[in-house]
């Protein structure tokens, strides 16, 4: 049996790594999804951004009802039903959202499908808390990282391909569609596309499920008490319901003969109301962080401050790689941008997530015992590889990528910010955060290719960000460390409160303005990394003698 442990399981991580492609291709997906349905169902800025409010609202919630089963039965949930269990639930809870979806397009109804969207990604945040000790399991535990980072990789192609077939089911492969033709367009295509993304959660959890060869991973680990954090998320949770109730309330009420300034004063309304959720996460993490700093007892992992700001960082982290390519679609509209048609941002989309391809190939490069001279050629090779499967892939779908050639200049000073890092994880953090703060305030600060590119590099600049701020957060936790991954997988949320704050910013000052909110993030991003190394220095942690491990 020993020996057998040792050998890679090869159907499984074959059938894991399809699940990593699911959660990169229907995530990115969304960035042509919310366009299409904005236009289809006459929604502003806001209201489409709720698709990945419910995307990614649905990560945290998972996560949190997890994290209370524990805390109820003394005892990790997921290691008590096994790692191999837990895939297959979470797979059939995403083939039921599937279900869901198709059930709201039928009857043309966009609540329903944001509905739907929310029960894939309960599923998926299962089979996420999952997935990665899971990969470990299925050989030899030496090589267990190499295996997460293939994952990983296959996840970013995901993001990478998920806009051009999304695009391709919605749209087809023929000439540019305009907008009065996608709002005469019939959602069966949609339905189409859900039936197949459905068949093959079922199909993966049929093989995870009948294959003998897959262990069944369980274990029957202690939950660590943190009552006291597990009270601050349930709180904060009732009051995030609080504050997007009235919000949403509002669009229950006919706007129609309303003079523009009650229209104006009803978005800051909203605006306002989605500030207060934002403020409640910002207050129930520094809340956790200081009581937790006076009395640690119940806390649990929530006792060290840097898993507190990490989770804050997470939690801005998904925010801004999410903000930014949700909003991007509405960006390109603008005549000053390009004026594309819905149809046409399908490219631009691929190569912002294809940006964090790019990345991440090149930060699982220190996963392999390279010698100096070859691990340098690989920095400089890798990205540009990883940057011509991108236009590849899309010039075979029929995209014309020429307005995107020269963004192989954004990818060069990408390569040269690599050699920067040194594979620190704090300075990785520094130099990529500051390369999105520039990039950001570039892309604010011009119109045209410029700024399309300098938008599109901040792809670039988050790409390599889950490794470092994970391994920073959950340093020195001991015992701690699974619950304190748990808590970081929570803060997923972000990418379900930034991107409806950002969208409806824009419906007030417009689009271009609102991208301010990336800077923002960016700049706590960078700001978090300078924290954390010294609070490890104080707790006689030295951050620069540990290398970041690959890409998330």
């Amino acid at each position: 049996m020993e020996n057998q442990s040792i050998k890679t399981n090869y159907p499984a991580l074959y059938t894991l790594i399809t699940v990593f492609f699911f959660w990169g291709f229907i995530a990115a997906g969304n960035s042509i999804f919310i366009p299409f349905c904005k236009h289809y169902f006459n929604l502003d800025q806001f209201q489409s951004q709720l698709i990945d409010f419910a995307f990614y609202t649905a990560y945290y919630i998972g996560a949190l009802l997890l994290f209370i089963f524990g805390t109820v039965k003394k005892s990790d949930v997921v290691s008590a039903w096994g790692y191999k269990r837990s895939i297959v639930y979470g797979l059939l809870f995403s083939a039921l959202g599937a279900g869901a979806m198709i059930i709201a397009v039928q009857a043309n109804v966009y609540a329903g499908m944001l509905a739907g969207l929310f029960i894939v990604a309960l599923g998926f945040s299962l089979q996420q808390t999952a997935a990665n000790p899971f990969a470990i399991l299925l050989g030899d535990p030496k090589t267990g990282a190499s295996r997460v980072n293939l994952g990983g990789g296959i996840n970013s192609f995901g993001t990478m391909i998920g806009p051009i077939l999304v695009g391709f089911a919605l749209f087809g492969t023929t000439a540019s569609v305009t907008d009065e033709q996608i709002q005469h367009m019939e959602l069966s295509k949609v339905i189409l596309l859900y039936i197949g993304v459905g068949l093959l959660f079922l199909a993966a959890a049929a093989l995870f499920f009948f294959s003998k060869k897959v262990p069944d991973g369980i274990s029957k680990e202690p939950m660590e008490k943190a009552d006291k954090a597990l009270w601050v998320l349930i709180i904060m949770t009732i009051l995030l319901i609080s504050c997007f109730v009235p919000v949403f309330k509002t669009y229950q009420v006919a706007t129609e003969g309303l003079s523009e300034a009650q229209l104006m004063d009803l978005d800051s309304y909203r605006f306002k109301w989605l500030i207060g959720a934002l403020l409640v996460v910002l207050g129930g993490i520094f809340f956790s962080y200081f009581s937790a700093n006076k009395k640690a007892d119940g806390w649990g992992a929530m006792q060290y401050p840097q898993l507190v700001l990490g989770m804050l960082a997470i939690f801005t982290y998904v925010g801004v790689e999410v903000a930014i390519g949700s909003n991007l679609g509405e960006l390109l509209k603008m005549d000053s941008f390009g004026g594309l048609q819905s149809s046409e941002i399908a490219p631009y989309i691929s190569m912002y997530w294809g940006s964090l391809m790019i990345g991440r190939w090149a930060g699982a490069i220190s996963a392999f015992n390279l010698d100096n001279s070859k691990k340098t050629l690989a920095l400089i090779v890798v990205p540009i590889i990883a940057f011509g499967v991108i236009l590849g892939v899309n010039i075979v779908s029929g995209k014309d990528m020429k307005p995107l050639y020269y963004y192989i200049v954004c990818v060069i000073l990408q390569i040269v910010a690599f050699f920067l890092t040194k594979d620190k994880p704090a300075r990785t953090l520094v130099v990529f955060g500051l390369f999105g703060v520039s990039a950001m305030l570039v892309g604010l600060f011009s119109t045209g290719t410029v700024a399309i590119y300098a938008f599109l590099s901040g792809g670039l600049a988050c790409s390599i960000m889950w490794p470092s701020i994970f391994s920073l957060s959950i340093l020195g936790l001991g015992k701690y460390t699974s619950q304190g991954s748990a808590f970081l997988i929570m803060m997923i949320l972000g990418g379900g409160i930034i991107p409806p704050i950002q969208g409806k910013l824009a419906d007030i000052i417009g689009i271009h303005q609102s991208y301010i909110v990336a800077v923002i993030c960016f700049v706590y991003l960078t700001l978090f990394a300078v924290l954390v190394k010294g609070i490890l220095k104080k707790q006689g942690i030295n951050v620069d003698e540990i290398e970041t491990e690959g890409a998330h």
